[in-house]
């Protein structure tokens, strides 16, 4: 038996944003890149509060700062109108607030949009919260914001929805519905760069948050959050740490998730923590492990991180 959980309203389309009726009095909570790209000169929310200051990997601080700060605001949404980082920080505040949820994503690619997931740095390490009430109530997808999304940004969360997708598929927590809307959203993607169709890439996306949303992504994700936290960015660690857990998890998604790997060009990462230490701080992660096809033990993970530098 299973169950699966998503928000009660997406919507999806071109100028979905535009057309959408938001209601006043809400709290926007977005990042100085989205202001930058002139996506809040949009003009399609009214009277509303503003934190837009959301940086990237963030922390439970910057929630607390917005706690703190519109307390004693009157409003009755919260809107997060950004990245993945964004996502993750207005859903916690509106469950913190209990107010009502509605994101807004601008980069595609970490489905944080339609899941039940925030990922937070507390104590300055990658935290994630999985909580039913953390879920959006209305998801709204516009592929609008891709037309003025930086390449190397795109690129990034196309890796992100890749290694959800297919660590998802592999997880012990999938089930044939979880393994459809993630091969489906990993095939849209792959059609989608193929023809350079946008909108194939961000339905993609979506299938992609829906199905790894409610099976859980595994070691790719558990070996890449040591690597966030020496500053590499989520999508560009994922490329090198989802290829080596695919290879050590015999995943039939290896290849392909390589080839779109090797098309993008990521420069190398590294690490400056000791091997051994960082080995141990993800066998911690039993969110992620625990799901994965095969045990982990730390001298497996120690020698993943071995071959993640050396490639």
């Amino acid at each position: 038996m299973y169950a699966i959980k998503q928000p009660s309203e997406i919507i999806f389309g071109e100028n979905s944003l535009i057309n959408y009726k938001f209601p006043e009095k809400c709290l926007l909570i977005s990042s100085s890149g989205a202001k930058k790209r002139g996506w809040l000169d949009l003009d399609f929310v009214k009277n509303y509060h503003i934190f837009n200051n959301v940086e990237s990997n963030p922390s439970i601080e910057t929630v607390q700062t917005i706690l703190d700060e519109f307390k004693n605001s009157n409003f009755s949404h919260v809107i997060g109108l950004g990245g993945g980082s964004v996502m993750d920080v207005a859903k916690f505040v509106g469950y913190k607030m209990l107010k009502k949820k509605i994101t807004v994503p601008t980069i595609f690619g970490s489905g944080s949009e339609v899941t039940r997931i925030s990922v937070l740095k507390d104590d300055n390490k990658k935290q994630s919260f999985h909580d039913d009430k953390i879920f959006a109530d209305i998801a709204i997808i516009d592929p609008i914001f891709m037309k003025t999304t930086p390449k190397k940004i795109i690129n990034e969360a196309i890796i992100d929805a890749c290694a959800q997708s297919t660590e998802a598929y592999d997880s012990k927590n999938s089930n044939m519905y979880t393994k459809f809307l993630c091969q489906k959203g990993f095939e849209n993607i792959e059609r989608g760069l193929n023809e350079s169709d946008n909108k194939k890439i961000i339905f993609g996306t979506l299938l992609t948050g829906l199905g790894f949303g409610n099976a859980s992504t595994t070691l790719g994700h558990a070996l890449s959050y040591v690597f966030s936290n020496e500053g590499f960015s989520h999508g560009h660690a994922l490329a090198f740490t989802t290829q080596v857990a695919h290879k050590f998890n015999n995943s039939i998604f290896y290849n392909r998730f390589k080839k779109i790997v090797d098309t993008f060009g990521f420069k190398k990462i590294n690490l400056k923590i000791d091997l051994n230490d960082a080995a141990k701080t993800i066998l911690q992660d039993k969110k992620h492990l625990n799901n994965n096809p095969k045990k982990v033990t730390e001298e497996d993970l120690t020698n993943l991180l071995r071959l993640i530098i050396k490639n």
